[in-house]
């Protein structure tokens, strides 16, 4: 093991930028040229007018490489401001999944007790199999498809994760 790799941790960013052609490529392109990889990817619009976008990344690394990528990221033009919900302190962080479970008989009603239990709320149904939609952390979202897994996972879509600051100010 590298000591690279010894020292990475895992880092939520929040962006807000412009809302301008190409600045997702070029976000993107930083983190390429770094050799770091992004686990998650969520862009929303945040204002009426449409103008500004909160962009939220995780990705893993050791702390003198993140603290170079949001120097650079800072430096981006459209780029309004970089936060480190990870550095910042006290935060949320939500993801939302939607999990397609197929199964019949015990399956199913297994199924049922383990979205109970996660909360997971039934948004479709068919004789053969459920769409849950589940929302919490990404570990939670984890485990939960992990269960499923076991049961008949078909297949699994999710937003990726989303975070904000606790307490009465903005970032």
């Amino acid at each position: 093991m590298h000591i690279q790799e010894e020292l990475s941790q895992r880092h939520v960013l929040s962006l807000t930028v412009s809302n301008e052609a190409g600045i997702l490529a070029r976000i993107a392109g930083l983190f390429t040229a770094r050799g770091y990889n992004i686990d998650s990817l969520t862009v929303a619009d945040i204002t009426q007018d449409h103008g500004v976008s909160r962009i939220t990344i995780v990705t893993n690394g050791p702390p003198k490489v993140i603290d170079q990528i949001m120097a650079q990221l800072d430096r981006l033009v459209p780029v309004h401001k970089v936060t480190d919900l990870t550095e910042s302190g006290p935060f949320v962080e939500r993801e939302l999944a939607l999990v397609k479970v197929a199964g019949v008989g015990e399956d199913r009603i297994e199924a049922l007790r383990l979205a109970d239990v996660f909360r997971a709320k039934v948004v479709d149904t068919t004789i053969e199999s459920f769409i849950f939609e589940i929302t919490g952390t990404t570990d939670k979202v984890d485990n939960f498809v992990g269960l499923m897994r076991q049961i008949g996972l078909v297949e699994v879509g999710r937003t990726g994760v989303v975070g904000l600051i606790r307490g009465k100010e903005a970032i």
